[in-house]
Parts: C-alpha cells; sequence; structure tokens
C-alpha cells in the first residue's frame, strides 16, 4: 500500500514537473493573451476597430502615442519587446531595423488575410518582417479661390507671395525629400553637400509656413491656403468643406510626390505574439478595413479592403489625381540619418520649436 501511495505521489509531481517545464509565457503561443500593447500615431485607428477586436478575442489593447517616427525607431533599437508587442514604422527605417535584428520574423501562415495587400507595395524582404497598415501620398493642395498663386511645383512654396499662406507635415524624412528635389537632387540623398543646401530651402520654406502639423483644420477654416499633407487628411479636408470645397491637389508635371507606407512589426522579444498575429490577422480583413478606411481615408495597399470600401473612398477628390506614377519612396539612407537629423535640428531652432 505504501509502495502504491508512493507511486501514484511520484507521477503526479512527475505530471506537474512536466506542465511546469512545458507551459510557456502568455506570448508564446500555447496560453491566450489577455492584453496587447501597441505603439503607433495617434488618431490613425477607429475606436470602433479596436472595441470589436477586444469583444471578438477578448484582448485588451493598450494604445501608447508616438510624436515622430524616430520615436519608434528609438524604441524599437532599445529592445521594445519588453513594453511593446506591435509598434509601427515607416518603410525607411525598414532595411536597418531587420539588418539590427530589432524584429521578430513573422509566420505569415498566423496572418492569412495577409494575402489581400498588394504585393507592389510590400517587398519581399520586408514581408518577412511587417505588415503593411495603410500608405499615404504626401501632397500639395491648395484653396483654387484664395491662394495667391496657382502651384505647379515644390518651388513654388518658397516664393514671397506664400508667406504665412501654407501648413504643412513635419520631420525630417518628409521634409528634406522636397527641398533636394526642387533643388534637383535625389530626394534620398546621403551627400552632406546637397543636405546642407536643402536645409537652406527649407529655410526659406519656414518663412512661409504657419503651422506643422495636422493642418486640415487650419485650411477649412481660411488660416491657410496651401498645405503639405498627407492624402488622409486631404480627404478629411475635402469633405468638411462640402459642396462648397474649393480644394484641389496641385497639378504637379515634373516633381514627384513621395508615397508612404505605415507598417506593423512585432519587436523582438515581444510578450503577446499571439495577440498580436490576432491582431494583425484581424486589421487586414477586407471588411474590417473597409470600415476603419471611414475614419481613415487614407490610400490603403489592401486590395480588397479598398474593393469592399465605399463609393465615396474610393472615388473622393483626395485621390483623383494624375501624378500617381511620379512618386518616390523613401528609403533607408543608413548612417546619413545622423546628418538630416543634425540639420533638422538646426531647422527646429530658425522655426524656435
Amino acid at each position: 500500500m505504501k509502495k502504491k501511495l508512493l507511486a501514484m505521489i511520484l507521477a503526479l509531481a512527475l505530471v506537474a514537473a512536466l506542465a511546469a517545464c512545458g507551459g510557456k509565457d502568455a506570448g508564446s503561443g500555447d496560453s491566450e493573451s489577455k492584453e496587447l500593447n501597441i505603439f503607433m500615431w495617434s488618431d490613425y485607428i477607429s475606436d470602433e476597430t479596436i472595441a470589436d477586436f477586444e469583444k471578438e478575442f477578448g484582448v485588451k489593447v493598450n494604445l501608447s502615442y508616438m510624436n515622430d517616427n524616430a520615436d519608434s525607431v528609438n524604441k524599437l533599437t532599445a529592445g521594445a519587446g519588453d513594453e511593446y508587442d506591435l509598434i509601427m514604422t515607416c518603410d525607411a527605417y525598414m532595411e536597418s531595423l531587420i539588418k539590427g535584428g530589432f524584429l521578430e520574423e513573422l509566420d505569415l501562415s498566423q496572418i492569412p488575410n495577409s494575402e489581400n495587400i498588394n504585393k507592389a507595395y510590400w517587398s519581399e524582404e520586408n514581408q518577412k518582417y511587417c505588415i503593411p497598415y495603410l500608405m499615404n501620398y504626401i501632397y500639395v493642395v491648395y484653396d483654387t479661390e484664395r491662394c495667391p498663386i496657382e502651384i505647379t511645383c515644390y518651388n513654388d512654396l518658397i516664393k514671397p507671395e506664400m508667406k504665412g499662406q501654407i501648413g504643412s507635415v513635419d520631420g525630417a524624412r518628409n521634409l528634406f525629400p522636397i527641398a533636394l528635389i526642387a533643388l534637383g537632387y535625389d530626394p534620398n540623398s546621403t551627400e552632406e553637400k546637397e543636405i546642407a543646401e536643402a536645409y537652406e530651402w527649407l529655410k526659406k520654406y519656414n518663412a512661409n509656413v504657419v503651422a506643422y502639423g495636422s493642418t486640415e483644420t487650419n485650411i477649412v477654416n481660411g488660416t491657410i491656403s496651401a498645405m503639405l499633407t498627407y492624402d488622409g487628411n486631404t480627404a478629411e479636408a475635402m469633405a468638411a468643406m462640402g459642396d462648397k470645397n474649393t480644394l484641389t491637389v496641385a497639378p504637379f508635371t515634373k516633381d514627384p510626390v513621395q508615397l508612404g507606407f505605415d507598417l506593423y512589426v512585432i519587436p523582438k522579444g515581444a510578450k503577446h505574439t499571439d495577440a498580436a498575429y490576432k491582431f494583425l490577422n484581424y486589421i487586414t480583413d477586407p471588411e474590417v478595413m473597409a470600415k476603419n478606411l471611414v475614419e481613415n481615408p487614407y490610400s490603403c495597399p489592401n486590395d480588397a479592403a479598398v474593393a469592399a470600401a465605399s463609393e465615396e473612398y474610393r472615388n473622393g477628390p483626395a485621390f483623383d489625381f494624375d501624378y500617381k506614377e511620379n512618386i518616390f519612396f523613401q528609403k533607408d539612407v543608413g548612417d546619413a540619418i545622423k546628418i538630416y537629423d543634425k540639420y533638422y535640428q538646426k531647422l527646429k531652432v530658425d522655426t524656435g520649436e
């Protein structure tokens, strides 16, 4: 009897030991995570999308917000997996982040809806490490009735007539490329001489800028008459003006416009990767993304979602222009990013920011 009792105790102990050794943390996939920590731009995903995901999967989503792309890069290179499960970054930094080993390689079999993403917007290398969320053209839009000049190129933005007329996106890798193009250089130049010349051009541009950031409200209320902005912000401004809309996308014939991508990545060492995979598959569902586009009417790389979106979105005037082929992409400039940052900080001092 004692032997049988001892055997039972040993058997139970072995089962407990095996369970302890075989058990994994919430992010490994064996046990389901109940929270998901995301770092991304603010006002860039609908509350309904988040609430519906939480309800469907029983996962609490904790959102934290970035001020610029440097925030996400700094977190990723500092070991963001301790805090976050998904981070939003952009295409300009992917090469360095991959080479540095800061990202988890994705198992796309867990994200079957990723098949809806147009591969033209998703390089073969990046497919291993990121899921495109939204993309945006950065172009010039102006009020045809109030703007003092017709705008057809970036150099028009530094003309004296445009003083006090412009609202603008911010960020070194958004501003310097337009200056480089205006000067006849590669928008992804790594030459300090050319970047320094771009800085001088941007000083003239600054003299005409009233405000940086999301400036669609300013153009609707008449504070400014032109914007260097994202397509989604343009769509919101045009919609706000309704039947009285007098805004148009500047008809550039020579200067290319930037097409940028916002991407979700899983940082190395993330704790809740199972929840991250669920979210990535959820956000690439065509119907889910189509609903999200109502509040976030930016260009979308998910072809099935675009097809499922409203006719108003697909045919919106913010996307109805002729130079979609005349574009450039942000490329990873490597160590030259330090040069950009040096001159960008000088530019911020010039503007008093």
